[in-house]
């Protein structure tokens, strides 16, 4: 059974950092092209940023440029996401998600976990 498992989230202060981490299980981790993506309260999917499988392709959307970081550690089948200097516009629930496996019609996609920037 593919899985995506997300830990990190949490309630930060505006300047602040986190670390996400996304745990994959069932499928070749290490092949596949990972992405985070998020949604804010009320609004729709954002992609936030993609790495290649072997990790040395990266890129952002223009929102989190220079502040968010993804890496990943094929030994260990985990993806991650360094978010720094936190905005209170970054508050929304960040998914890891890959597009090259689709289930029930979707892009395979964690549960999700919560990341409020608040003071």
């Amino acid at each position: 059974q593919v899985q995506l498992v997300e830990s990190g989230g949490g309630l930060v202060q505006p300047g602040g950092s986190l670390r996400l981490s996304c745990a994959a299980s069932g499928f070749t981790f290490s092949k596949y092209v990972m992405s985070w993506v998020r949604q804010a309260p009320g609004k729709g999917l954002e992609w936030v940023s993609d790495i290649g499988s072997g990790g040395g392709t990266t890129s952002y959307a223009d929102s989190v440029k220079g502040r968010f970081t993804v890496s990943r550690d094929n030994a260990k089948n985990t993806l991650y996401l360094q978010m720094n200097n936190l905005k209170p516009e970054d508050t929304a629930v960040y998914y890891c998600s890959t597009k090259q496996i689709i289930v029930a019609g979707n892009w395979l996609r964690g549960q999700g976990t919560q990341v409020t920037v608040s003071s």
